[in-house]
């Protein structure tokens, strides 16, 4: 089997554990300061905010709940795996120190957990929730993701998004010296990106030094702000086919630094609530071996331009 030319997540994990682990999604029933009115009230304008999630990911159900559910499903497949709790919906560090503390806690008491993935916005993280996480990774693993979506201010204002990138930059430099590792998101065809920016959301990136990186196509969903946008002003959306976004992943990937673990490159909602682009459904893992035999057939692979082309 050929090798992916590209720096694979789950070959980390398969090193870095010795074995197999799984993600269990938790809905931890915290909110966000771009939904409740502390920046506003209207949220991102790709947000679907019923959150599509596991059947056991339920805010109506606590944390051990949500856990024990996770594993029984998951072990039904995979009897000698450990697991992840993955703190997933909205914005996972929107609360106080106390809040917050119990929640990790109340999860890592959960047999079987064996470390933490926190997804919050770079903005709603303090100095004191990274400090505590700072001490969990002596001891177990811990990621922190968090919500880049775009490397332009213009387009995260155009998307209500609620910060700026500098915003994005301050997080990951707190974070930078601490003992778990971090996650960048990057969301690719926001609204008024050409591809030409979209590719040079990677020099961005670079600079930011995540160890993860998640990409994927923006999908526009029913019932979403950005459905009301795509209906008026298609022209301000590049909507790729799937060749055509591999192809952009590939000059992507080039230029992004080695180091960068990369773990997603797709989004895959619920094929009835997707309004574009139209895929016929393609699958995240087939997507990655058209990605991988593209990538073999052109003796591409990640790093391949790294440092050798900015912002063109």
């Amino acid at each position: 089997m050929q090798q992916k030319p590209w720096n694979d997540y789950s070959g980390f994990i398969r090193q870095h554990f010795g074995e197999r682990v799984q993600k269990i999604s938790v809905n931890t029933g915290l909110g966000c300061p771009n939904l409740d009115g502390t920046i506003s009230r209207k949220g991102c304008t790709y947000c679907d905010r019923k959150s599509f999630s596991p059947f056991y990911c339920s805010v109506e159900k606590s944390i051990t709940q949500q856990l024990h559910e996770g594993i029984a499903f998951f072990s039904k497949k995979y009897k000698t795996q450990q697991y992840l709790a993955y703190f997933q919906n909205h914005t996972n560090t929107y609360t106080d120190f106390h809040t917050f503390e119990k929640l990790i806690n109340e999860a890592l008491s959960v047999p079987d957990i064996i470390g933490l993935v926190i997804a919050t916005r770079p903005d709603s993280i303090t100095r004191a929730q990274i400090e505590l996480l700072d001490r969990l990774a002596e001891t177990m693993f811990v990621s922190v993701e968090l919500g880049v979506e775009s490397t332009l201010d213009n387009t995260l204002n155009v998307v209500n998004r609620g910060h700026d990138f500098a915003s994005t930059q301050q997080a990951f430099n707190r974070c930078a010296d601490k003992r778990f590792f971090t996650g960048a998101h990057l969301i690719m065809g926001l609204p008024g990106e050409t591809k030409n920016d979209m590719l040079n959301h990677v020099y961005g990136i670079n600079a930011l030094h995540p160890d993860f990186l998640k990409l994927h196509q923006l999908q526009v969903l029913q019932n979403t702000a950005m459905e009301k946008t795509f209906e008026q002003a298609p022209e301000k959306f590049v909507v790729f086919t799937a060749n055509d976004y591999l192809s952009l992943v590939a000059d992507f990937l080039v230029r992004l630094d080695s180091d960068i673990i990369v773990e997603r490159f797709t989004s895959e909602s619920p094929q009835g609530i997707v309004i574009s682009p139209d895929w016929n459904g393609l699958k995240n893992f087939e997507f990655v071996d058209q990605l991988k035999t593209y990538m073999h057939s052109q003796h591409l692979y990640q790093g391949k331009m790294f440092g050798k082309h900015e912002n063109n």
